[in-house]
């Protein structure tokens, strides 16, 4: 089993993720540590990626899937093609997609400590964001449930398919 759980920093990625691939039995694997030292200072200082700085990292989020039996990878993923690219690597994926909304990612970058990525770049997350298409077959964890609620949803979703 390959999982993504994509979406905007700050909506759960790495807490879900790990929490659904210790319900699993399977590898978490946060991708923010995948990035390049020049990316996370480049966040770091308050920019967004460009394409060009999200492609190699990318690939190397797409080498882990591929190279995982069981494998939950927190990947912002925020675009298709992005996914697209990750697709690539692990054809049969699947994405989880803690849907949040730009206020309570406001309120938990207020308590967020000791990450590199300031609350300037939230507008830009958004921005970027692209919802995951009903042909994704996203399995969508609302904002409402706790992690707990959430980790009973989505394992009892994938295990179901």
């Amino acid at each position: 089993m390959k999982v993504v759980v994509m979406g905007v920093a700050g909506s759960g990625k790495s807490t879900l993720g790990a929490a659904i691939a210790r319900e699993l039995g399977g590898r978490f694997i946060d991708a923010d540590d995948l990035h390049p030292q020049e990316n996370i200072e480049h966040m770091r200082s308050g920019q967004p990626l460009t394409d060009a700085m999200r492609w190699p990292w990318l690939d190397a989020c797409g080498v882990q899937l591929r190279d995982s039996e069981r494998i939950v990878l927190g990947c912002s993923a925020l675009k298709l093609s992005y996914r697209d690219r990750l697709r690539t690597f692990a054809p049969t994926l699947r994405l989880i997609y803690p849907h949040v909304t730009e206020t309570v990612i406001r309120e938990r970058f207020k308590q967020r400590k000791g990450h590199f990525m300031p609350d300037t770049l939230i507008k830009s997350q958004f921005s970027t964001l692209e919802e995951p298409t009903v042909a994704e077959n996203p399995v969508i964890a609302p904002a409402t449930m706790s992690i707990e609620q959430a980790v009973v949803h989505v394992t009892a979703v994938l295990i179901a398919k």
